[in-house]
């Protein structure tokens, strides 16, 4: 793809994956914005990394965040304490322990029916509910099974509050810091 010289300006060019991962409000992926640069995506995601070096050097009050398959614009964790009440959206209300530990069990093991969530925690799974009202894990499915009970995974924003850019960033099952109470952002 061929871009006249203003487009691989590199100040235009990180100029403009700052103002689109500003203005998104959301995780953009490499290949979105390589449409909005009018670049290929190798360019993009090499820009990406430059302008996400820039910002850490000059230590401006933002860094890059890779998160849920795409990147955002975010403060900093060592300013976000002290900025918390001007942050959007409020952070999520703290998950009681049985809510984490089901989350835990459908991250790991999805798709996932109630029941077998309730088999690998040896009691109710009645949080799910709370889960999916917050939007953390969503029906994705029906299993082949008597009653062909409802499948659940976990969403987006799951990936978006917990800073991981996709499951294969869950801590590994064995890990001693593999617990969800530290990850959740708020």
């Amino acid at each position: 793809m061929t871009t006249d010289s203003a487009d691989t300006d590199t100040a235009t060019v990180q100029a403009r994956i700052g103002a689109a991962l500003l203005a998104s409000g959301r995780p953009l992926r490499a290949t979105e914005l390589a449409g909005l640069l009018n670049l290929t995506t190798p360019q993009t995601q090499d820009a990406l990394h430059r302008y996400a070096a820039t910002l850490e050097a000059a230590d401006l009050g933002f860094v890059v965040e890779e998160v849920a398959g795409g990147y955002r614009l975010v403060v900093p964790p060592a300013l976000a304490h002290s900025l918390a009440p001007l942050l959007a959206p409020a952070p999520l209300p703290q998950l009681s322990g049985a809510a984490l530990e089901v989350l835990a069990v459908i991250a790991y093991r999805q798709p996932i029916t109630r029941a077998e969530i309730e088999a690998m925690r040896g009691g109710s799974a009645s949080t799910v509910v709370t889960l999916q009202e917050r939007e953390l894990i969503k029906v994705v499915g029906r299993a082949d099974a008597v009653g062909s009970p409802l499948l659940y995974g976990t969403t987006q924003r799951f990936l978006v509050e917990f800073g991981l850019r996709d499951l294969g960033d869950l801590p590994p099952l064995g890990d001693q810091n593999a617990e969800f109470t530290g990850l959740l952002r708020g």
